[in-house]
């Protein structure tokens, strides 16, 4: 090769074997402790309603792209993610043709309509979440443990002063709330296998809960258990883990990441605690994700060599 030709191309320059589909497929993997779990606790009806929405999710995405004549991206499995985390977060008694509904506004509403992966606002199935929150308030809080018993969530008791459910029974998930946010223990699990694929980091999922569960501690005057319970009620760990630290919607700086976890830590808390509404997490999630270019442009490392314009103006 003659050194003397300077070869010039454009970014990237440096490439690794990690791609979108591994990454996907390892939250896929992550997910199906909690998956099991739902089965096991709620029935086989949770896995159809997950089932559903993630066909459902790739359908829409491979339907839109082919009609819009953009290149294909069913491959990558990201549909395939949006539509389990969806399904984690439905209670199992819904009616399948609202998931399905749910599912296809999170693939064609959010994401494909912003451009695809990677070029979505807010996380897809959080968005959707809200959406059918908003269409649908009685059959998205309606929540049951089996077909016999309907019961008040751990959330709506610690609204109330009553609280039946014991600390383990949280851990292991054997209350009424939506298939894929009850079992700790399953989620616990996916997230440490995350983190040691370095999928994610610890960031954003320890400053999340850890900020929820300082402020439940200090507002009940250093009540451990009253603060415990509401780490390990709703769905907390889930959108910690598998819907606040997406690529796309959350910072990639680490000190953006601590902001970005705090943040949403810290408006579950309010929302819980002073809103009619039980539960913040996909709100406090969907604010954050807004506010994520902020953070980032705020955050953002300095190039080495880099000399800002007022700098420039002073040196001359």
């Amino acid at each position: 090769m003659d050194n003397s030709v300077l070869l010039v191309s454009p970014a990237p320059h440096v490439r690794a074997s990690v791609t979108t589909r591994r990454i996907m497929l390892d939250v896929v993997i992550a997910l199906c402790p909690a998956l099991l779990a739902a089965t096991l606790i709620f029935g086989y009806r949770s896995l159809l309603i997950t089932a559903l929405c993630v066909a459902v999710a790739v359908v829409s995405e491979w339907a839109f792209e082919r009609i819009c004549k953009r290149e294909v991206t069913v491959g990558d499995i990201s549909a395939v993610v949006t539509g389990m985390i969806l399904g984690l977060n439905l209670p199992y008694n819904i009616p399948l043709w609202q998931a399905a509904f749910g599912s296809g506004v999170a693939i064609i509403i959010v994401k494909q309509l912003f451009g695809g992966i990677g070029k979505n606002f807010a996380n897809p199935a959080i968005c959707a979440r809200i959406i059918m929150l908003l269409s649908f308030g009685g059959a998205m809080s309606t929540y049951a443990y089996n077909d016999t018993v309907t019961s008040a969530t751990p959330l709506a008791e610690l609204t109330s002063g009553e609280n039946t459910t014991s600390l383990i029974d949280l851990f292991l998930g054997k209350y009424s709330g939506c298939i894929g946010e009850t079992c700790a223990l399953a989620l616990l699990i996916g997230g440490v296998y995350l983190i040691a694929r370095r999928v994610i980091t610890w960031h954003i999922p320890v400053t999340f809960i850890g900020t929820v569960f300082i402020f439940s501690l200090l507002v009940s005057g250093f009540d451990a258990i009253y603060a415990l319970r509401h780490v390990l009620s709703g769905g907390l760990i889930l959108g910690a883990v598998f819907m606040a630290t997406d690529y796309t919607t959350s910072p990639s700086t680490a000190w953006g990441k601590v902001i970005f976890g705090v943040g949403c830590g810290f408006i579950t808390i309010v929302i819980r605690l002073y809103a009619s509404y039980p539960e913040g997490v996909s709100f406090a999630i969907l604010f954050m994700n807004i506010l994520n270019p902020y953070i980032c442009s705020l955050t953002r490392k300095k190039p080495f060599g880099m000399i800002k314009a007022k700098e420039r103006k002073a040196a001359k």
